[in-house]
């Protein structure tokens, strides 16, 4: 890590070669160094907007961060020797680097070329030591005396080497081996960790043995013994204050008799001495303080502790030491994310309600400071339209993400897990069935962010319905609705069509050894009853529930056990706020809830769906049995007719569609291989999230769904799954004169249903009237399993689902508002004269192999498109771009498609990124405006954009780093020791490094390799008129100094030609008269 004073920019380095930098929260920068070698080591040009980085390749890259994209101005390749350490003193152009061979090369910043001076280690050490002391750990120059410079070898040997006489002033040598060394601001004293857990204590005038020595974490010895030895202190940072004793902070340093305990900090501060204990281990640690100078009165404000899943920054000014509160989205992967949804274009009002209530979610404990770490500019704008980033994790949470801007920021977060029971301890069982861990992971969510709406469908085949409310309540009891769905097939022909469909998931019997044994365990477990049988996955909690303002639960529907058989996962999942449904689906069936109500709608096999149309005349095996259900589905050509009870015979087939199970996923950073191909035509956002190190653990990477284009397998056939649901108010008959609310169903086989809803008129009707729900009996085809559903007018234009404008649901209404609300629901499904058949629409319906376009009510196909046929979609959506529609493919062989509507002409094909991770499949998403989303690995999210528009304007919205900003002046000397020579002593260090004096460096040891940052930098600094003015202003700076600077040098040159002048006169005048003899 590094932090520039002045500036308040933190930069971070990583081991794979990428630097995060952090300003103000919203400011935000992520570079990559192309060789991805580890970063070992940042230094700030404090002030001048530029950072050197030390890699583990041996490269110096020197960044230029004046331009809102920072590159690389220079390189510099080490060939003999390897760097360990790298030192730059405050407003000076030469880097002292160190190497492995213990010698001390110098380079020149401004032109990243060596300088001729080394400090060989033999020279230095001379005779102090009789073999090579090691690597140089440590080099700092005295802050009262530049012209002294500090220099730590790993063996424990220390040497003060003086710049200008070229020799060892002092050498300090101790047993143990040195980690860190850190100055008194005075340059009297210094301090040493070491390997042993001490820490030395050097006046710089006795060399022969240390000032002090501390062990502070050993156990004092009462017999003036020499303390145990601890772990190794790996970091000590010495900081003094005006008024109070210094701060000595360090990590590590534990007795080694403390195992199992946390890694630590500490700091000691006068007499008392606080350990406070992180959550990971510490990758390093700085100090904050206000001054850059290191002769100066540190005065630290708080330490910034770098680990290896987290940032923390504590706070040194209040008792305690509490930490800030981290406005960076560093914890986005704090439990695994399962899935990952993107809205875009959403309503204004949503992002400033989600942060109302996510702000009273604080947490208590943090610091009420402002967070330190503020420098930079956010950009001109973020994008004209609201942005929301959802993320569903494996612990049944979820989080709410402002990504209007180029950086994401957290508005809410919430956890489903707190409707179910959980176990007190961990001996008992908790109750959870069909997956031992992460039981309530989230696998699907369903928002409409018009009504706040929000369902979300878990690995536990739960799902619970949400309402947003900015008022806490307390729900004395939890509303449940427990669903049998489980059905099975007796026979199969196959239909005699050209149009076969292809088969969409693949099903294993019970007794397939390949069945997922972590999704479906045995259920051989049987109750005194023999097997289990309607019993859910989940137990919802009993006792009141305290729900705070945000989403609050309202329904919790489970699936449950069907005669030893475990309920399947959800495949699909819609939710209308307009129509208060709820419909979700599975390998068996379909369920639709009223939510309103409370009560079950519909719950039927798929097979059912068909009725006495079911192109593979399937049938069921077992005889019809009672059954829960309210409402009723009318078959096809009664439709006055209602269906009699439901089948739910068990089935001894298990289903297994790996590229949604989320329980597969389990924390493991070795899966997967990421790919870095970029397309032409697919430009990133500059943003990837630092996440926390989870990922998934798939044991198949293979994708479990057959691709034949023929049906040969009855089991296959048979478990025919929902895979998409949409509630719309379209024509739903071929003879409909107007449109009705309807739901339509897509299947694994490639067949759309349709399934008419007859609502209730709204106010008091609506609570006491049931919904009908009828089979229309209309049936389309596609190829493969379907994907995605849409509803365009006769313009092109979307058509969204109908919904309801939210209102607080805790607040009784005026009867004449309420009455006046539910007036615009639409009530009902009777034909309208008014309506003519000339209003056609048209419905989009993608699959995984094809899409077609159907004119409505006519059902015929307009337009029919072929996406693939070598591969499959994986993900499909229906998106807005540019005041025009689109339907948006991402493909397994890693085609990004785009396609017009309603003419479905190819816009766009670009072979972006090849499937090689399970990862990606889950949680690639399309929205609105050209925008796309997924995770390019375990800790990291990467934004894309196909669209021109967000392209030119990326430039705008990146925020700036480097600030115009008045460097603090120096520490006053005063006047005694200003009189006395007890100041800070300056160094000339270009007469003592420079080429003239110096000479030049060998050409073998490093090769000088230009960047491109100043071409970038003009470029981007052109694309934007702030970027242009900042340029020029800065320039006119740079052009006004050298002329000062000019003008100063001609009135020194004027001034010493006179002086020249007198002298010459002056001699004249003395050898006018004398003979030559006399000189």
């Amino acid at each position: 890590m590094a932090f520039d004073p002045v500036q308040k920019i933190l930069a971070i380095g990583t081991q794979s070669g990428s630097l995060r930098l952090f300003g103000r929260p919203g400011v935000e920068c992520y570079c990559q160094h192309d060789s991805f070698a580890g970063v070992i080591q940042l230094q700030f040009l404090i002030n001048e907007g530029a950072l050197v980085s030390a890699l583990a390749d041996d490269t110096l890259h020197l960044w230029n961060l004046r331009q809102k994209r920072p590159a690389i101005l220079h390189s510099l390749k080490f060939n003999k020797e390897r760097i360990t350490f790298c030192h730059l003193p405050f407003q000076s152009k030469w880097l002292y680097v160190g190497t492995e061979r213990g010698n001390v090369h110098i380079v020149n910043v401004e032109s990243f070329t060596l300088s001729g001076y080394v400090i060989m280690w033999n020279k230095a050490i001379e005779l102090s030591s009789k073999s090579h002391p090691g690597l140089i750990v440590h080099i700092s120059d005295n802050p009262m005396d530049e012209g002294k410079l500090l220099i730590g070898f790993e063996s424990g040997t220390l040497v003060l080497w003086d710049l200008k006489s070229k020799k060892g002033e002092y050498r300090y040598s101790y047993d143990e081996a040195i980690h860190s060394v850190a100055w008194h601001h005075e340059g009297k004293q210094f301090v040493c960790s070491h390997s042993d857990g001490s820490l030395t204590v050097w006046n710089v005038r006795s060399p022969i043995k240390p000032a002090q020595i501390i062990t502070p974490h050993a156990k004092q010895p009462k017999d003036g013994k020499k303390p145990e030895s601890c772990k190794p202190i790996l970091k000590v940072e010495y900081r003094t204050c005006k008024s109070g004793d210094p701060f000595i902070i360090f990590s590590g340093g534990l007795s080694y008799d403390t195992v199992g305990r946390r890694p630590c900090l500490t700091v000691m501060h006068g007499k008392s001495t606080a350990v406070l204990e992180m959550d990971y281990p510490i990758v390093d640690f700085l100090t904050l303080c206000e001054t850059p100078y290191a002769s100066d009165f540190q005065d630290p404000f708080a330490v910034v502790v770098l680990l290896e899943k987290d940032l923390v920054v504590v706070d040194l000014g209040q008792n305690g030491y509490p930490i800030f509160e981290n406005p960076y989205p560093l914890d986005i992967h704090e439990s695994p994310v399962t899935c990952c949804e993107y809205f875009a274009d959403c309503p204004v009002d949503l992002i400033p309600a989600l942060y109302y209530v996510g702000a009273k979610q604080k947490r208590q404990g943090y610091s009420k400071k402002e967070w330190p770490i503020n420098g930079g500019n956010w950009g001109l704008g973020t994008q004209s339209y609201p942005e929301i980033i959802i993320t569903g994790h494996a612990d049944g949470s979820l989080k709410f993400w402002d990504a209007s801007a180029i950086t994401l920021q957290v508005l809410y977060k919430m956890k489903t897990s707190k409707v179910f029971e959980k176990s007190r301890n961990k001996e008992e069982k908790p109750f959870t069935d069909i997956v031992d861990e992460d039981p309530y992971a989230i696998q699907i969510i369903s928002w409409c962010p018009e009504s706040r709406m929000l369902c979300v469908a878990g690995v536990s085949a739960h799902v619970i319905v949400y309402k947003f409310s900015k008022q806490e309540v307390t729900t004395e009891v939890i509303q449940m609705l427990e669903i049998r769905l489980h059905y099975e097939i007796n026979d199969l022909e196959s239909p005699e069509t050209d149009q076969t469909p292809t088969v969409g998931i693949s099903c294993q019997g019970s007794n397939s050894q390949t069945a997922n044994s972590q999704s479906h365990p045995s259920t051989s477990s049987t109750s005194s009853d023999g097997l289990r049988d309607n019993v859910p996955c989940l137990k919802i909690r009993s006792t009141p529930l305290k729900q705070a303002a945000g989403y609050q639960a309202e329904v919790v529907i489970q699936l449950v056990w069907v005669n030893g058989e475990p309920p399947q996962q959800i495949t699909s999942l819609a939710v209308n706020s307009s129509y208060g449904l709820l419909v979700f689906g599975n390998c068996n069936g379909i369920a639709m809830v009223d939510y309103i109500q409370k009560t079950i709608l519909l719950n039927l096999g798929t097979i059912e769906l068909y009725g006495s149309n079911d192109p593979y005349q399937r049938q069921p095996k077992s005889p019809r049995k009672a059954r829960q259900a309210s409402g009723g589905l009318c078959d096809i050509n009664e439709s006055s007719t209602v269906l009699d009870d439901h089948c739910k015979s068990p089935t001894s087939a298990k289903m297994s569609r790996k590229l949604s199970l989320p329980t597969e996923l389990k924390p493991d950073l070795e899966l997967g291989v990421e790919s870095k191909n970029r397309a032409q035509g697919i430009n990133h956002h500059l943003e990837k999230r630092q996440l926390k190190n989870h990922g998934w653990n798939v044991k198949d990477n293979s994708f479990s769904r057959s691709r034949s284009s023929s049906v040969t397998s009855i089991d296959k056939e048979s478990r025919e799954a929902i895979t998409a649901l949409h509630f719309s108010e379209t024509y739903t008959r071929k003879a409909d004169t107007c449109t009705s609310p309807c739901l339509w169903v897509g299947t694994t086989l490639g067949t759309v249903l349709v399934i008419v809803l007859n609502l209730p008129p709204g106010g008091e009707q609506r609570l006491t009237q049931p919904v009908i729900v009828s089979p229309s009996g209309t049936i389309l085809r596609l190829k493969g399993a379907m994907l995605r559903m849409a509803f365009l007018d006769t313009t092109g234009s979307l058509i969204h689902p109908a919904h309801d404008p939210w209102k607080e649901p805790n607040i009784q209404e005026e009867k004449d508002e309420k009455d006046k609300c539910r007036k615009l629901r639409p009530v009902s499904v009777s034909p309208s004269s008014s309506q003519e058949i000339s209003e056609t629409q048209y419905a989009v319906i993608c699959s995984e192999k094809q899409a077609k376009v159907i004119s409505l009510p006519s059902q015929n196909c307009v337009y029919k498109h072929n996406i693939t046929e070598t591969s499959f979609v994986l993900r499909a959506d229906i998106v807005g771009l540019n005041g025009s529609t689109c339907l948006a493919c991402f493909c397994a062989n890693g085609h990004i498609m785009t396609f017009s509507l309603p003419s479905l002409r190819p816009l766009l094909d670009v072979n972006y990124l090849p499937l090689t991770d399970m990862r990606i499949a889950r949680t690639f998403c399309f929205t609105n405006n050209g925008q796309a989303l997924y995770l390019v690995s375990p800790t990291e999210i990467q934004r894309i954009t196909y669209s021109q528009g967000t392209c030119e304007n990326l430039q705008e919205m990146l925020g700036e780093l480097f600030t115009p900003v008045e460097t603090p002046d120096a520490p006053n000397r005063g006047f005694f020791k200003g009189l006395f020579g007890g100041g800070a002593q300056s160094l000339d260090r270009e007469e003592l490094f420079g080429e003239s004096v110096a000479g030049k460096a060998s050409r073998s040891l490093a090769q000088h390799i230009p960047g491109t940052g100043g071409i970038e930098g003009v470029k981007g600094a052109a694309s934007g008129v702030a970027g242009e003015l900042a340029r020029a202003r800065i320039a006119l700076d740079e052009r006004g100094q050298k002329l000062s600077e000019l003008e100063e040098r001609t009135a020194a040159m004027l001034y010493s030609a006179d002086n020249f002048s007198k002298h010459a006169h002056e001699m004249m005048l003395k050898c006018k008269d004398k003979k030559w003899y006399q000189f």
